[in-house]
Order: C-alpha cells, then sequence, then structure tokens
C-alpha cells in the first residue's frame, strides 16, 4: 500500500449527522493516469474530491497524495496539486491577468515566472484580448477555462477536476481537453468527475463508480466492460457479440439505473 501510488485512500469515509457520504472508501490511483470517478447524483463524488484536496476533512481513514499523508503535511500535498472545483471559486473583482498571477505567486513562482506563465496561459485559453475585463463579466467557459489555467500555472502533478466541462461549448470543452492532455503527456496524474460519460470514455483509462457513498466499481475501462458483459450473460446466456458496450450502459448496469420504458411513463404523456 501506499508505494508509487498518486492517490490512494483508506477507510475514507465522511458523515454528515446520520447521513454517511462517503462510506470506508479504500481506492488508489497510480501515477500518470487519466482517472474517472462517476457515480449519480448524490452519491459521494464532490464529497470525496473536497476531502481528497484537503477542503473537507474526513470522519475516518487516511489520505495519501504523492506519498504524502495530507493530514500530516496538508501544505506539502497542495504544493503539488491543482484544484477545480464545481463551482470555480474565482475573484470576479480582478482581471484575468491579476488573477492568474495571483495563483502563481500563491503557488510559489517567482514574480517573473508566474508573469511569463500567466502570459502563455492567457494567449493558450485565448482570454489575451480580455485582458482588462473582470472575470465578473467573463462567459461561463472562459471562466472555466480560467479556473482550469489558474490551476495548473504551477504545474501539478495531480489535478482534481469537478464538473469541468458542465455548461461549457465545444470550442472551450475542445481547449480544456487539449491542456489536459498535454498534462498526462508530461506525466501528471488526472482525477476527474464528470456526468458527460461519452467525455470521460475518450479520456480516461481507468474508472471507479461510487453509489451511496459505497465504491461498487472500479478497474480500466475493459475490465469494467468484461465484468458486465461476463454478469449479462450469466442472467440470459451468451449473446451474440455486436458493438461493445459503452461506458454509459456500463454504469447503467452498475448502479442499475435502467427501467423499462412502462416503468417510466407519465400519465399525461402515454
Amino acid at each position: 500500500m501506499f508505494d508509487d501510488a498518486a492517490i490512494e485512500t483508506q477507510g475514507l469515509t465522511r458523515r454528515f449527522g446520520g447521513l454517511v457520504a462517503v462510506d470506508h472508501v479504500d481506492l488508489r490511483v497510480s501515477g500518470g493516469q487519466f482517472f474517472g470517478f462517476l457515480g449519480p447524483n448524490g452519491a459521494g463524488k464532490s464529497t470525496m474530491i473536497k476531502m481528497l484536496t484537503g477542503l473537507l476533512q474526513p470522519s475516518e481513514g487516511k489520505i495519501r497524495i504523492l506519498g504524502l499523508d495530507l493530514a500530516a503535511d496538508p501544505i506539502g500535498v497542495k504544493s503539488q496539486i491543482g484544484v477545480v472545483p464545481e463551482g470555480l471559486a474565482l475573484f470576479d473583482r480582478l482581471t484575468p491577468p491579476e488573477y492568474l498571477n495571483f495563483a502563481g505567486r500563491m503557488y510559489g513562482l517567482d514574480p517573473p515566472t508566474a508573469a511569463e506563465r500567466t502570459k502563455e496561459l492567457l494567449d493558450f485559453i485565448e482570454l489575451a484580448d480580455r485582458g482588462k475585463a473582470l472575470i465578473t463579466d467573463l462567459s461561463h467557459g472562459m471562466k472555466k477555462k480560467l479556473a482550469m489555467a489558474a490551476a495548473i500555472i504551477h504545474g501539478p502533478r495531480v489535478l482534481f477536476l469537478d464538473e469541468p466541462f458542465e455548461g461549457i461549448d465545444a470550442v472551450a470543452a475542445g481547449t480544456l481537453k487539449s491542456m489536459l492532455q498535454r498534462m498526462i503527456a508530461r506525466g501528471a496524474t488526472i482525477f476527474l468527475t464528470s456526468h458527460v460519460l461519452e467525455i470521460v470514455e475518450r479520456l480516461c483509462s481507468h474508472v471507479a463508480i461510487i453509489h451511496h457513498g459505497k465504491l461498487v466499481a472500479f478497474g480500466s475501462l475493459e475490465e469494467l466492460r468484461a465484468g458486465v458483459e461476463a454478469r449479462q450473460e450469466e442472467a440470459t446466456g451468451p449473446a451474440a457479440r455486436g458493438e461493445k458496450l459503452t461506458l454509459e450502459q456500463i454504469f447503467l448496469d452498475i448502479v442499475g439505473g435502467s427501467r423499462q420504458a412502462s416503468e417510466e411513463e407519465l400519465s399525461w404523456l402515454a
């Protein structure tokens, strides 16, 4: 345990009163993986990512990031990770250059390096011409790209993303994907939560699924696909092989989300 893992948890649990949002999760993400963390609404995804990034204290369990104990060395961990939370949490009264410079300095970059990386990032995310605009006046997609730029300005070894593609257009999504692929190419680890399963299927090599706070599936996409196909064959007998199962089909099979159309009918639409 805890040898070459970029992210590892043991018995990770978070309670809110009588609600167990995350229930004794053991998880291991190897370095260099593009890892998808999936689950239905309310399954515990955001709670999990908040604990992994030090924003929320666990009720029980241990977290190690890059071999460092998060509870014992939170500054050491946070200096090597980047985070794009679902709510973005930007400083709306700053301009994009001001915000990126601030983020770089907070991560310990010297002023010339922070300024150089700010300029390079603004060019890359196509916000160089909005240098005098306040963040509050930017579109949602522009804010997403800016949040991503701030999260990677210091070259983190692990990047946590909570719904980074929600509410953005194809152009902004393409820019974000390009940034992420560059990070993977340089050996970084990415931990992604998203409801857009098609994007997860295209980007991620490994996936975990959480349901009612418990980890119910973990492995490579091929391992999960093989497991679902084997279970379906046990229930219905061997089937003729056609197209391989999509991540959406795998996800619905594991969390029990598929229902017969007759069960879904609304009285006024029947």
